[in-house]
């Protein structure tokens, strides 16, 4: 069925509608026993869940689902810029034009007169920027939040000290990076110790990341989808041994590669 074209709204109502939230998020704050209660640090998990949730929605390219997704993210920010009106800390006009002058600044060869040739070049001004602006930050790396997930946290890594020209030239340098890593790794496995094995594997998946970066996938993205063409996979094994009466746990390995290789087919 082909998606109906929905016609967008005017700037006019799009304002209007977010003044509607705010005021809604006013009311909720003042009356329900529930919204009355919650804090930063309470709705920190609920906001982490949230944001899961939209890349879930984005990775399915379900559209109805990224504007549900979106709306709850929107009512956090708006829940949050309530707590820090009452604090006489900000509101959303401060969010607003904070994250306003950010982006005017960070793009100086829009707003100023700074020359640049390709996305490359942006970044690396973004990045260079990003650290003359400083907020008590003296490192390249002291950007990159500790709780960030391993796999992403690599790629921010890589990708910060790629913006100030720490990087390879190549990804064939790159790929040889892998190959001796894996080597390295190698090595380890054949000696056994636990400690090494897992330091050497730790190496292998960051220069793994690294070379995902030179071909511009996202290492994180592409592990999702693996993980989801794996789940359906086994689903779909799963509901075959069901139709015939089985578990899983009594069926031979080659019986359920029978049921795995359908599976990838469909």
């Amino acid at each position: 069925m082909q998606q109906q074209i929905k016609k967008m709204n005017s700037r006019k109502d799009q304002l209007a509608a977010v003044d509607r939230l705010l005021t809604i998020m006013d009311e909720l704050r003042e009356q329900c026993p529930w919204d009355k209660k919650q804090t930063f640090e309470s709705l920190r998990h609920l906001t982490i869940e949230e944001t899961y949730e939209l890349g879930d929605a984005i990775l399915s390219r379900d559209l109805d689902e990224i504007k549900n997704e979106l709306g709850d993210l929107l009512l956090h920010i708006a829940f949050y810029a309530r707590l820090g009106s009452e604090e006489k800390a900000f509101d959303m006009a401060d969010i607003a034009h904070g994250i306003s002058e950010k982006l005017i600044y960070r793009h100086p060869h829009i707003y100023g007169d700074v020359k640049v040739e390709n996305e490359e070049d942006v970044k690396k001004n973004w990045e260079a920027l990003k650290l003359k602006e400083g907020k008590g930050k003296k490192t390249v790396l002291e950007g990159v939040p500790k709780g960030l997930p391993a796999l992403v946290k690599a790629q921010r890594i890589q990708d910060k000290v790629a913006g100030v020209g720490f990087d390879w030239e190549k990804p064939e340098q790159v790929w040889e990076k892998v190959q001796e890593e894996l080597s390295e790794f190698q090595t380890e496995v054949a000696q056994g110790n636990p400690n090494d094995m897992e330091a050497e594997f730790g190496d292998v998946l960051f220069s793994m990341i690294n070379y995902a970066r030179f071909l511009k996938i996202n290492p994180d993205t592409a592990l999702e989808r693996t993980n989801q063409k794996f789940t359906q996979r086994f689903n779909y094994l799963e509901a075959k041994a069901k139709a015939l009466g089985k578990s899983l746990q009594d069926m031979t390995l080659a019986e359920m590669d029978v049921y795995w290789e359908e599976a990838k087919k469909q």
